[in-house]
């Protein structure tokens, strides 16, 4: 502190509306997308079954939002420009909240930043409309125009030129107002959307028909495309009152980033760390490293169980019981990835016909006289196969052992066929009814001697080792007491822990299986998961991973030679496995060629 300060006397003032307004629009509208999203949703509130966007300059230059919603009278107008004023709520629950926007700011602040003009007509009501510039209101004036409500908002931040610094370039900004419009149009499939960019149209989705889930399938291959729901598995789970809908893809479906990890609660557009948490949890063991579920996933839920109003800009929720909705999230993922059993994504299979199919070779545009002379030795005629040309080696050749007797249950009409050869020995080929399956043999059976090891342990228990010695760890009386309250997790995981006064916690026992387990580290760990997602899975990851490598040295390795039975029970017991899609480290274990794209990669199919 400054000595001067001491000697001044702050005078304590009362905002005036249009500051207060300009401090509002800081939280917010931060960007152009956050104009697109208030306005869009309000569209949504009153009732709209189109919705129009259109934006110049990636939303800087204008902003134009308009719908067939229900429409404002003339006099209702001026009020919605006023601060804090709104139809959505009536001000006597806030935990009863329905619609999309509440807090009645948005307009507001809007029109504290920028040149807002609003036009609407009710049915059966003539139409009218109102300009605000910099946050000065102009008064109503009679306007045509068709029932809804049309608002066009230009020079954003014109009146808070520093925040034009920190705006993105145009494309970077008409990409976030397309990412803001599709999720909103994820969650009302009903409702048509369209959005342009400098009179070129970016985005359409047409409203859906018929029942709720086939709408939404629907609408997620406009926006997502058809391979996400063509290896996407359906969600549908209640728990505690809370229900999760939606589709989760196949953990061999990831990306490399968590771009296609859209989360709804009560059809708001979320980005909550506590569900993407659960979203993690909810694939672990199943997913590459550095790969990235993608999913979209609607919690519904009686509105008296989740607070909406925790920031200005709606994007963050809070649960009154965060550990159902969390567990709520994690179970339905697991269970359906068990229920997809052997399955793995139809894009592996496309991925290694694209990868098969021959590269354009670039001839020079003079050929050599080298090349020359070879091509014409080639085109020389004879009874014999031409020995190889100098300078054209022979290509490698594989061990191939064919496959005679097959077992009696081995049949083409199984998911993973019958085995016919094994190459290199490590990849068993299938014949299935219509394509062939290629197996990789050591992943496969890794993947089926870890989920047996789990599979016992949750049977019999995590073994645990009694230390001579307990470890104290010194921690803080709220981090104590925030461990303490996940003892009995702990304990069905092998871990022991108990108060040993103070803030210190002793660790009594540990899993056997993690002999050389640094207790210290691995509580302040689970701590850091339980500070930022309100549960913790670390453990359970560690022994996990101690399982999974038990399950490589104990699974059938690359380079072993295969009967035509055990090649078979493989593969049958790979159909039994939940998971057997993907191996331990979330590889594929086996991929599926189409009949008739293998015929299409020699020519025999158009």
């Amino acid at each position: 502190m400054n000595d001067h300060s001491r000697n001044i006397s702050p005078v304590i003032r009362q905002l005036d509306e249009a500051t207060a307004n300009r401090i509002a629009a800081g939280e917010v509208v931060e960007r152009p997308a956050s104009a697109v999203k208030e306005l869009v949703e309000n569209a949504l509130d009153a009732g709209a079954t189109r919705v129009d966007v259109a934006i110049e300059e990636g939303g800087k230059r204008l902003i134009r939002v308009s719908d067939d919603g229900c429409g404002m009278l003339p006099d209702d107008l001026p009020l919605a420009l006023s601060r804090h004023a709104t139809s959505k709520i009536d001000g006597s629950d806030l935990l009863a909240i329905t619609s999309f926007g509440f807090r009645g700011e948005a307009l507001p602040s809007l029109g504290a930043v920028g040149r807002l003009v609003i036009t609407s007509r009710r049915q059966g009501a003539d139409g009218a409309s109102i300009a605000v510039a910099g946050g000065r209101l102009s008064a109503p004036r009679p306007a045509a125009g068709n029932c809804g409500t049309v608002v066009e908002l230009r020079e954003l931040f014109f009146a808070t030129p520093a925040r034009l610094k920190f705006l993105r370039t145009e494309r970077a900004e008409t990409q976030a107002v397309a990412e803001v419009v599709r999720r909103l149009a994820m969650a009302e499939p009903y409702v048509g959307f369209c959005l342009t960019a400098d009179g070129r149209e970016i985005f359409r989705a047409d409203a859906e028909q018929g029942e709720l889930f086939g709408a939404l399938t629907t609408r997620l291959s406009r926006i997502m495309g058809t391979e996400f729901t063509d290896n996407a598995l359906p969600i549908d789970a209640e728990r505690d009152g809370i229900s999760l809908t939606g589709f989760a893809a196949l953990p061999t479906y990831s990306r490399g980033a968590a771009v296609a990890q859209h989360l709804f609660v009560n059809g708001r557009p979320v980005r909550d760390r506590l569900l993407t948490g659960a979203l993690r949890a909810g694939y672990m063991d199943v997913l590459a490293s550095g790969r990235h579920p993608a999913a979209v996933l609607f919690l519904n839920c009686d509105p008296q169980l989740v607070d909406v109003n925790v920031h200005p800009a709606k994007a963050e929720v809070r649960f009154r019981d965060p550990q159902a909705a969390r567990g709520l999230v994690v179970s339905a993922l697991r269970h359906a990835m068990a229920g997809a059993g052997h399955r793995a994504s139809s894009t592996v299979g496309a991925a290694t016909l694209q990868a098969m199919r021959p590269q354009p070779v670039h001839h020079p545009v003079r050929p050599t006289a080298t090349a020359v002379r070879a091509g014409l030795d080639l085109q020389a005629p004879t009874t014999l196969a031409p020995a190889p040309h100098p300078g054209f080696g022979e290509g490698p050749s594989a061990r191939f052992e064919s496959v005679e007797d097959l077992s009696p249950a081995a049949t083409e009409d199984t998911p993973l066929g019958a085995a016919r050869a094994q190459i290199h020995e490590n990849y068993i080929i299938a014949q299935t009814a219509d394509g062939l399956v290629i197996v990789d043999q050591h992943a496969a059976h890794e993947r089926l001697v870890y989920e047996r090891l789990k599979a016992q342990a949750e049977a019999n228990g995590i073994a645990a080792q009694a230390l001579l010695i307990p470890e104290i760890v010194e921690l803080s009386d709220s981090d104590a007491a925030r461990v303490l309250s996940v003892a009995e997790d702990l304990a069905s995981l092998g871990l022991v822990i108990e108060p040993f006064g103070g803030g210190a916690i002793a660790v009594r026992e540990v899993p056997a299986m993690l002999a050389r387990l640094d207790a210290r580290a691995l509580i302040r760990d689970i701590l850091d998961d339980l500070e930022d997602q309100g549960a913790s899975d670390r453990l359970r990851a560690r022994i996990d991973a101690v399982l999974s490598s038990m399950a490589c040295h104990g699974s059938v390795r690359s380079g072993r030679r295969m009967t035509a039975e055990e090649m078979n029970a493989l593969l049958r017991e790979m159909e039994r496995t939940p998971k057997s899609g993907q191996c331990n480290h979330g590889r594929p274990t086996w991929v599926k060629l189409p009949l008739a794209d293998i015929e299409r990669l020699f020519g025999r199919r158009d």
